[in-house]
């Protein structure tokens, strides 16, 4: 009798009155297979370094954005925290910092073709597996457009069997899940603007200390807008100070304590989601269609994100020789979102967080009380009577008047036919194939900004609407001959093929002013304020071909070659040739190895390879971003600059024909392990890359005009150590444990720049020769001067080959701006995370955290609330540690208003963190519940994402970006989510 089961060890075994047999897991039915470029493989065969992540994992999480779903599931691979704001994606980079000027972002692969639609378009539940690319051969096929790794998304295919519908519903809240900047409150505020002035007048102005102490007390209310802004009623803003002990009166009471952020945030947001899908399907024929609805509030008050989505997959063997597929999605969407984002100007995340607490959201009488309208309704101060900062604007008010959406419909098909038969029928042609994929992406996106005509910057112009109008479409055609066959103990899979990938954008804006109060559109403004239109081509034609082979699934070899022809060069340099080469030794699978029963697979690999990239970026004005630059080469001349009603035409780049192909070459040594009758599973991986000819801004004299030229320019290094370890540690009857760690490690260098300087130094940033990418160049805090509280530099003088010289400790901000000091950068020392779940009988819970070890972020945030420019901004609760008298010994100079600010190392942060991403506790109903009823399964959960993190200062969010910075920027959400899925 044979006995077998799926991902067991088949036996055979004699019949006999009494029998008990027990199957032994089969290690190659366990195998975990892996979509990789262009087909797939298993995992203990692969020659590059590659990692799957399971679906399942992405359903855990409320997300509406499946970027935000990579963090802590991979090695490698590094991601911020994304904005706050419904709907928008997180940025990735994969095995370090590719680049300089040209793109760092890895290739989003669907379903085989690479994606150029929004991803907030595509719904999590339709994924089945996502594989992240991280070498060059893993990724080499997909030539230039993987050269900063792939990321490969496979959506959910039929399976055959009774159609299985499945419904899936999440109501959820969000409020925000980073702390808040530990500010002041009004008595300290009123504190802290006294000595500010006080400080004025007597190290400034020579003022003794009672004469600058009474001036400070007479300048109060000019400074921060008279009486009407005093909240202590009980005080005047001249007698607020005790001249006796120069410290606010104790008994002073507030009639208001307003916080702009409490009035402008959301604390429970709703969130709900709804999820139908169908599946099944012949032996010849499956099928996939799913529905989807979501609709998020955002926490910050009329910014949102709704969706509706479709999809449906289909595939069908219609004979033994031929072989079609269709994947259809559709999905429209809408953010509503605040269009004051990045800068101070009428940013609400600045005013709202920044503000001097004294001042009040709602108008207030002589005692302090709101100030009704006719219907009895506070009414918002919009600072019009003398407040000194942020003059006709209230941020409630913006955001409710002001108005900013966009809406995207995106589409997207893939299809294939595959002629060819791997069935023994086929004779001479078996494993012959021949397989040709179409995908085409289609992406309109309407965008809407309204500046209101009753407050703000455009009152005076009857305000402002502007429309744009974007619109993508990109197709992806490929050929693709491929011939596998087993001879024996020898395998040989071969591949060739072309592709050729096409893109087209187009831009169309239109903006008028002097509109009609509630009609949000174009035609009744009266006056035109601007009219833009202009399209963006781009092709890449590609060749390509891979072997692999593999001897008794014990030695693995594999090569590839791709030559990618880019239309962004000039036809004498737009080729490049790109290929990579790998091993895999499975030394488990050799005969000294047999007895060792508690090794399960043990591999050793070993692959290098070369990959390009032609996707250098420019800064787009009109968005505040950077976009790919299609016509690197090329001398532009913008037809915008009409004189008067003739054309005109200024020259905006300069021409460089020889540019050509940034290069990346890339090792990658690892070892794999999995152990214990496969309860321990052990990865490790050395990786090392270097950038060459990268595509670069060539700096100029601005003296030519221009500030730059594209060239290839430099080359640069990354490397580092990368590791898993998971296993199951406890597996009963009805209780089992997994437990995974994840740790990466990058170490970024660059090697050459220009012939004419080693150094580019952008703002507190530079990027040097010997130094990591993005080092912090500032100056360095030598303390506090105990006698009169002024900040100490250390400084130096420079000989005349520039060696620093005389290097000592000075108060002189003039000399402190020119002694700058390279002062480490963002780039952690250890990366990664630390999951589990657990599950007993029918209980499931499962965690997950992540964590950054070193590393600094400058908060420029925090900075200007330690050094406030203006009385109208608040300071943090750490100047209360401030120098007031000689002799205090302190890190925090005395208090200035408006002072010479530099920036130095105080403002640099330790960007260690740990965050807990998600936990997520299930509970299946039993089966036999649910059998009367004819229902498959019932599962009920509660998912709590980002519940919480943990690091060196409350308000400063260390994931915001690579590079280090800070910006008023929408604060990332933590959301708790119910949830039921039923299976019929």
């Amino acid at each position: 009798m044979v006995i077998s089961f799926i991902g067991l060890q088949t036996q055979e075994v004699k019949i006999q009155p009494v029998m008990k047999v027990v199957l032994k897991s089969d290690a190659e039915q366990l195998d975990e297979v892996m979509v990789v470029a262009y087909g797939t493989a298993k995992k203990s065969s692969f020659t590059g370094s590659a990692s799957n992540i399971d679906g399942k994992k992405l359903e855990l999480r409320p997300i509406t954005n499946v970027s935000k779903g990579l963090e802590g599931q991979t090695t490698g691979l590094l991601t911020t925290s994304g904005s706050g704001q419904p709907g928008e994606a997180s940025k990735v980079i994969i095995r370090g910092y590719g680049s300089i000027n040209a793109s760092q972002d890895p290739l989003y692969v669907v379903d085989g073709i690479p994606f150029d639609g929004d991803l907030s378009s595509i719904n999590p539940a339709d994924i089945e597996t996502m594989t992240v690319l991280k070498d060059a051969s893993a990724g080499a096929l997909y030539g230039a457009r993987g050269a900063n790794g792939v990321v490969m998304i496979t959506t959910k295919q039929g399976k055959e069997g009774r159609p299985k519908i499945t419904w899936r519903s999440t109501v959820g809240w969000s409020s925000r899940a980073l702390k808040p900047y530990d500010m002041v409150n009004q008595k300290e505020f009123v504190q802290l603007t006294y000595e500010g002035l006080r400080n004025s007048y007597m190290f400034d102005n020579g003022y003794n200390w009672n004469d600058a102490s009474a001036q400070a007390s007479a300048d109060l209310s000019s400074a921060l807008g008279g009486e009407q802004y005093n909240p202590f009623k009980n005080y005047t803003w001249e007698t607020i100070i005790n001249p006796e002990t120069g410290m606010v009166q104790a008994d002073a009471v507030s009639a208001w304590d307003e916080q702009w952020m409490d009035a402008v945030q959301r604390n429970n947001a709703f969130r709900h989601e709804h999820q139908l899908s169908v599946n099944g399907g012949t032996e010849k024929t499956k099928y996939m269609f799913s529905l989807g609805y979501l609709n998020e509030d955002g926490i910050l008050v009329g910014t949102g994100f709704e969706r509706y989505n479709a999809r449906v997959n289909v595939s069908s063997e219609i004979n033994d020789w031929v072989k079609a597929g269709l994947n259809t999605s559709l999905s429209n969407s809408t953010q509503n979102f605040s269009d004051y984002e990045g800068a101070a100007n009428s940013n609400v995340w600045y005013s709202a967080q920044f503000i001097a607490p004294i001042y009040p959201m709602y108008l207030k009488d002589a005692d302090g009380n709101n100030v009704l309208d006719a219907n009895g309704n506070p009414q918002l101060d919009y600072g019009e009577t003398g407040r000194p900062k942020y003059s006709d604007y209230n941020p409630l008010g913006g955001l409710l008047d002001d108005k900013a959406d966009i809406k995207n419909d995106v589409a997207g098909v893939r299809t294939f036919v595959t002629i060819g038969s791997d069935k023994d029928n086929a004779k001479w042609a078996k494993g012959l194939k021949l397989t040709v994929n179409f995908g085409v992406d289609y992406k309109n996106e309407a965008r809407m900004s309204y500046m209101n005509m009753h407050h703000g910057n455009q009152a005076n112009a009857g305000g402002l609407l502007t429309k744009y109008n974007m619109r993508t479409v990109s197709y992806t055609f490929n050929q693709l001959l491929t011939w596998n066959r087993t001879f024996g103990k020898h395998n040989i899979d071969l591949l060739a093929g072309h592709e050729f990938y096409s893109y087209e954008y187009s831009f169309l804006k239109a903006a008028k002013s002097n509109l009609v109060d509630g009609i949000l559109e174009l035609r009744p403004g009266t006056t035109l304020q601007s009219a833009d239109s202009y399209s963006k081509q781009y092709r890449v034609e590609s060749w390509l071909g891979r072997f692999n082979y593999n001897y008794n699934e014990k030695y693995y070899f594999s090569a590839s070659l791709r030559s990618d022809g880019s239309s962004r060069f000039h036809k004498d340099h737009r080729w490049g040739t790109f290929w990579s080469i790998g091993g895999n030794w499975r030394m488990s699978e050799e005969e000294f190895m047999q007895d060792i029963k508690w090794v399960n697979n043990l591999s050793v690999k070993l692959s290098y390879g070369q990959q390009g990239n032609d996707n250098i970026l420019e800064y787009d004005g009109e968005f505040g971003k950077y976009v790919p630059n299609y016509y690197v080469w090329q001398s532009l001349y913008p037809f915008d600059y009409a004189n008067g009603n003739n054309i005109g035409a200024l020259i905006s780049s300069l021409q460089n024909q020889d540019i050509t192909w940034e290069k990346s070459g890339n090792l990658n040594v690892g070892i794999e392990a999995t152990l214990l009758d496969h309860r321990l599973r052990i990865n490790a991986e050395y990786y090392n890359k270097k950038t060459t000819d990268m595509l670069l801004n060539y700096p100029m004299a601005t003296s030519s005009g221009f500030s730059y030229y594209n060239a290839n320019v430099g080359s640069m290094r990354n490397s580092g150590f990368e590791f898993e370890v998971s296993g199951t540690l406890i597996q009963t009857n009805d209780f089992r444990w997994n437990l995974s760690v994840m740790g990466s490690t990058v170490k970024n260098k660059v090697l050459e720049l220009t012939s004419e300087s080693p150094e580019i130094i952008s703002g507190v940033f530079s990027t040097k020769v010997g130094l990591p990418i993005n080092t912090y160049y500032m100056a360095k805090s030598a303390g506090v001067d105990p006698a009169t509280g002024a900040q100490l530099y250390w400084v130096y003088d420079t000989d005349k080959n520039g060696n620093k010289v005389n290097e000592r400790i000075s108060s002189d901000s003039s000399l402190a701006a020119t002694s700058k000091y390279y002062l480490g950068s963002r780039i952690p020392d250890l990366y990664g995370s630390i999951s589990t779940d657990f599950s007993w009988k029918g209980f499931d819970l499962s965690v997950l955290t992540t964590y950054s070890l070193g590393g600094k972020v400058y908060d420029s945030l925090y900075m200007g609330s330690m050094d406030v420019m203006y009385t109208g901004d608040t300071w943090n609760k750490h100047a209360l540690r401030r120098w007031q008298k000689p002799g205090d010994i302190t890190d925090v100079p005395r208090i200035s208003i408006g002072g010479a600010n530099v920036v130095t190392d105080r403002y640099l942060v330790d960007a260690s963190y740990f965050a807990i991403k998600n936990i997520t506790l299930g509970y299946n109903l039993p089966q036999n519940w649910l059998r009367s009823a004819h229902i498959g399964s019932v599962r009920v959960f509660a998912s709590f994402d980002n519940l919480g993190l943990f690091s060196h200062l409350d308000g400063m969010d260390p994931q915001y970006n690579f590079t280090g910075e800070t910006n008023y920027t929408y604060a990332p959400n933590r959301t708790y989510s119910f949830g039921l899925e039923v299976n019929f």
